[in-house]
């Protein structure tokens, strides 16, 4: 992917600020900058900027626990000011910035003022190779090099002969910043699955009501109810005492396959969250009843779409083999519990 070109701009060396990429600050300062100049600012206070950058970062480090790395500062400003306000993990993205730039709490302010020491000026090397700190500034401020910005102590100042290029591109550099970001995340983390649409929190999760109806709920009309395979609780679908849940988290997952679903006890499903399943004690319930359910299914409605779900574990779905089964969950809890996950009785 590649940005748009300009002749009159030097489009190349904005490209290559990601050239030699050791952490996710880059990213994430150029997508908050571009955000801002979408909504009509030119002088932007640094402080808005670094929190923009908390906030955009906020659901994939807090929701679906994507590594940045150990030393990733940003991870670390993220995890820390999380405790420091009480925001929750996918707090809507207005609030954490409303919060963070009018935040009184030295903790969170000295989280936000740390990226000021490398971010700002770093980012603009490309444009002013082999200088300090003091020179980019110094030279930045006349937009020497037709750099991006100039920089002040407390703002940075847009260079008038980008805006328009910003502005008219906007969504598409910001899609070259975020397929920059997948590449560098999943290298970090590479066994986790769909890093790309792990980055932005989606505006409303699916509903799981086709599921329930087009697939269990011919299993409870099948076998009058289901137990609970974590409570041992009787679940009626007229009585609604369930909800459809994944096994393995749908924070981790991100998908709604039906292999991975179940009805579950709604109060518990509420205390559950999206806590781990222990393999030994839990596995082979729930194997049990997707195999019953998926027997049901098979006779009755052998035709629902639902069926070839099954095709990504089983290459043919007339054998439900256990082991297979088991190879494919089993590494997901695994991993899952590697990126930070807690199991149920942690």
């Amino acid at each position: 992917m590649n940005l748009p070109i300009s002749n009159n701009l030097p489009v190349q060396k904005l490209a290559s600020v990601f050239g030699s990429t050791v952490a996710t600050y880059k990213y994430y300062w150029l997508i908050a900058i571009i955000e801002l100049v979408e909504e009509g600012n030119i002088e932007i206070q640094k402080r808005k900027i670094f929190s923009r950058m908390v906030s955009n970062s906020w659901y994939t480090i807090n929701y679906f626990h994507i590594s940045f790395g150990k030393q990733d500062n940003l991870q670390i400003a993220v995890e820390t000011i999380r405790k420091e306000e009480g925001l929750t993990i996918d707090e809507k993205k207005n609030n954490i910035d409303f919060s963070l730039e009018n935040s009184i709490n030295q903790k969170t302010i000295n989280q936000l003022l740390h990226f000021d020491k490398n971010v700002p000026h770093w980012f603009l090397s490309p444009w002013f190779p082999q200088k300090n700190k003091t020179e980019i500034y110094q030279l930045s401020k006349s937009f020497q090099n037709d750099s991006l910005y100039g920089l002040h102590k407390d703002f940075i100042e847009v260079n008038p002969i980008w805006i328009a290029y910003l502005k008219s591109n906007a969504k598409i550099i910001k899609d070259y910043c975020y397929w920059n970001l997948a590449l560098f995340l999943q290298t970090r983390n590479p066994n986790v699955p769909d890093i790309p649409n792990k980055l932005i929190k989606p505006a409303l999760r699916n509903g799981l009501t086709k599921q329930t109806n087009e697939y269990w709920k011919l299993v409870f009309k099948e076998l009058g109810s289901i137990d609970c395979i974590f409570t041992d609780t009787k679940l009626y679908f007229d009585e609604k005492n369930y909800a459809l849940d994944h096994f393995v988290p749908h924070a981790f997952v991100s998908h709604n396959l039906i292999w991975n679903l179940l009805p579950i006890e709604k109060r518990f499903n509420s205390l559950k969250s999206d806590k781990l399943p222990l393999f030994e004690k839990h596995f082979d319930k729930f194997f049990n009843l997707q195999k019953l359910a998926f027997d049901i299914n098979k006779q009755h409605n052998s035709k629902s779409k639902y069926m070839d779900e099954f095709l990504t574990i089983f290459p043919n779905i007339d054998t439900f083999e256990k082991d297979k089964f088991s190879s494919t969950i089993q590494p997901l809890i695994t991993i899952a519990s590697n990126n930070g996950f807690l199991y149920m009785n942690e």
